[in-house]
């Protein structure tokens, strides 16, 4: 079955009217590839409410009597008046952090030497604290810095904690160098590492190349980058499967991943749920880094 039946592809309109401003930088090597900015207005801020709707799908699918996962901090970002889904088949949003909560913990606990977990997320990710992560963990969540504050106070007023001997680290998205940010919060790229976008806000097609060449500059060679990437970002490229799996796959090599586009309907099937009719606004896919990270490439070149 095609990978991409369901797919939708966001309005440009709808994209820019977000109160979002991004800038990129790129530089002439992968130090430093990434810089975005996020401003967030007040209260009713798209950001905002994109990390609620989300929280609330992993709300209800928690509390559904067969769930594909429990997310016990959810209902704190949930307005109390929130419906509750009674339908059978799964949102293909569960189905995808299903896929990522599964290979994210799979991959932790079989690679030797692997503590750190960069998360990109829309600051709502609750990850941190309800996966069971091996001791040592250290997870970096890059995200907007207002939506975080906003959940880490929800989060603490219900009493959520980080796993014993792990720890969770904050990178604001609006910092102006995500890798020096990442590096000076006590990341290290001559160490494994994984990484797993959900819910980043991206307004362009550079932003997500700016993010391919950060991931690339940090990551060792052999770390896994997994996530969902906003269909519409393939533009009219994504009419057909083949040319979508072909314009992932050049996209991602560029920085120097081999990449596979994971349909979401075998996923669903192999967890035995049936995926809920409608669009989705998503690609679901896992990327393996094939270069060396920055650090790696220093050592090599001082031990030649």
């Amino acid at each position: 079955m095609d990978c991409l039946a369901g797919v939708a592809h966001a309005p440009a309109a709808a994209i820019l009217r977000r109160s979002v401003l991004y800038t990129t930088s790129r530089r002439g090597d992968r130090n430093g590839g990434l810089k975005l900015r996020a401003k967030i207005v007040e209260e009713n801020d798209p950001l905002l409410q994109s990390a609620i709707d989300s929280a609330s799908l992993r709300f209800r699918e928690t509390h559904r009597p067969k769930p594909l996962f429990v997310d016990p901090y959810a209902g704190c970002f949930v307005p109390p008046n929130a419906q509750m889904d009674m339908m059978q088949c799964s949102h293909h949003y569960c189905v995808a952090t299903k896929f990522m909560d599964d290979k994210l913990l799979r991959t932790v606990n079989h690679i030797d030497g692997l503590k750190q977990v960069v998360l990109l997320t829309d600051g709502m990710d609750t990850r941190p604290y309800r996966l069971s992560w091996p001791t040592s963990t250290i997870i970096f969540n890059v995200s907007p810095e207002l939506v975080f504050k906003r959940a880490a106070e929800k989060l603490q007023g219900v009493g959520a904690k980080i796993p014993r001997s792990c720890l969770s680290l904050h990178v604001p998205l609006e910092s102006s160098d995500i890798q020096k940010s990442l590096r000076a919060k006590g990341f290290n790229d001559n160490q494994p590492s994984i990484w797993a976008m959900q819910g980043l806000p991206l307004m362009t097609l550079a932003n997500f190349e700016d993010i391919l060449l950060t991931v690339s500059g940090l990551a060792m060679n052999g770390c896994f980058f997994l996530g969902e990437l906003p269909a519409w970002l393939a533009e009219t490229e994504i009419g057909t499967k083949t040319s979508a799996r072909t314009w992932l796959e050049k996209l991602f090599m560029n920085s120097g991943f081999r990449v596979d586009m994971i349909c979401f309907d075998e996923v669903a099937r192999s967890l035995g749920k049936e995926l809920a009719p409608g669009r989705y606004k998503n690609i679901l896919f896992s990327a393996e880094q094939l270069r060396f990270s920055d650090d790696q490439m220093k050592l090599g070149g001082r031990n030649s």
